[in-house]
């Protein structure tokens, strides 16, 4: 007779999750990154606030940013849990879903907008600023919220282990 081996929670069935804690914490570093001073980025993400920095900006664009940043990769962490059951789990699935959907409509709205021409020309808003929006962040925005929406998916697609052998 044959054994199935256990379940270590370390299989495909955790690589979104995992991908979507590393997207998550590394978004965090960089907006502290930026929050204790760092420049490299910022001018290009933030315009004309990355010279000014003006104290809203740094306490709830940077600092805030990035801890909510932190709760994701939390919530990412939880969804690679494999021992996860009950409320707990459908609520880790169903914010996995709601933070997938913001990412996407972020990503993808902005996306979108930009390149269909449709908002109102803003002097704002440099070329330069325009360039790395469609090139790097809209696109690091779609790949968060697929990454969480993979690892929601996949956590509610998780089977129990069985008993029998």
């Amino acid at each position: 007779m044959r054994r199935r081996p256990e379940r270590t929670g370390a299989g495909p069935s955790t690589l979104w999750a995992r991908v979507a804690c590393g997207w998550a914490a590394a978004f965090a570093g960089l907006h502290f990154y930026w929050a204790l001073g760092g420049a490299v980025g910022l001018s290009v993400s933030a315009g004309p606030l990355a010279t000014e920095r003006p104290l809203w900006f740094v306490v709830a664009g940077l600092w805030g940013v990035g801890a909510l940043c932190l709760l994701g990769a939390l919530l990412a962490w939880l969804l690679a849990r494999s021992g996860l059951r009950g409320v707990p789990a459908l609520s880790a699935r169903w914010l996995g879903w709601g933070v997938s959907a913001l990412l996407l409509v972020r990503g993808l709205g902005i996306e979108v907008l930009l390149l269909t021409g449709t908002t109102y020309p803003d002097t704002s808003v440099s070329a330069g600023q325009r360039a790395w929006t469609l090139a790097l962040w809209n696109p690091w925005f779609i790949a968060g919220g697929l990454a969480f929406g993979l690892a929601a998916l996949r956590a509610g697609r998780r089977a129990a282990p069985s008993d029998g052998p």
